[in-house]
């Protein structure tokens, strides 16, 4: 999967993963990472997703990366602000109020782009990516984000001989293999969600399950 996969599919309008209201899980969940207010999130491929807006109303500083700049423009639009944009490295970096959207390779991000990062809200990133580039993602954060930040990941887990993705299937197995070495693990959700999922089920899902961990070092 490389960038210009992406691009396209922005460009073409093709965002089916976009949803409309923030991810009930926020509701049910966010609140054991024990987080202060203004604490700093990090959001991998944000798009423009709506769960950055439930995380600003939590009173949280959103720091977001995203290769396409059609995503960061649509989000600024939909919250009403006119972001103040810069150059950091090779990002452009589009600033209002709570939000810091870089726009950019999220590879290309280092421990001092991270440093103020008191916590990862991904649900979107580790599903994206096809089994090489996780692997590479899952280090990426290990080797960049401060120690003490936690890892809030929802993943995807089906049968990839019904449906090839995105999104992908990150098996909880997967996922430790990926993290276990430096994180704990501990498991807050285990659901099947095919019922709700009619474009799985029209891509030729039988069975999907949605799963929620939560990652401490």
């Amino acid at each position: 999967m490389d960038a210009d996969f992406w691009h396209e599919r922005w460009e073409q309008g093709q965002t089916a993963f976009d949803q409309q209201v923030p991810h009930r899980w926020l509701d049910d969940h966010w609140s054991t990472l024990a987080l202060a207010e203004e604490s700093t999130v990090f959001v991998p491929l944000c798009g423009r997703s709506v769960d950055m807006v439930w995380l600003a109303e939590r009173g949280h500083r959103v720091l977001g990366v995203e290769l396409s700049p059609i995503a960061i423009a649509d989000f600024f639009a939909a919250v009403g602000l006119e972001p103040d944009v810069r150059t950091v490295d090779s990002f452009t970096v589009s600033s209002s109020g709570p939000y810091e959207l870089w726009c950019g390779d999220l590879f290309d991000l280092t421990s001092s782009h991270l440093a103020a990062v008191d916590a990862v809200y991904d649900r979107a990133s580790m599903v994206a990516l096809p089994p090489d580039m996780r692997k590479r993602f899952a280090d990426h954060l290990v080797a960049n984000l401060p120690p003490t930040a936690p890892i809030f990941l929802v993943a995807f887990e089906y049968d990839q001989s019904e449906m090839s993705g995105p999104p992908h299937s990150v098996p909880r197995a997967e996922i430790e293999d990926h993290f276990l070495a430096a994180y704990g693990l501990t498991a807050l959700e285990d659901v099947s969600v095919i019922e709700k999922a009619a474009p799985m089920r029209e891509r030729g899902l039988t069975e999907l399950r949605e799963t929620l961990v939560v990652l401490r070092r």
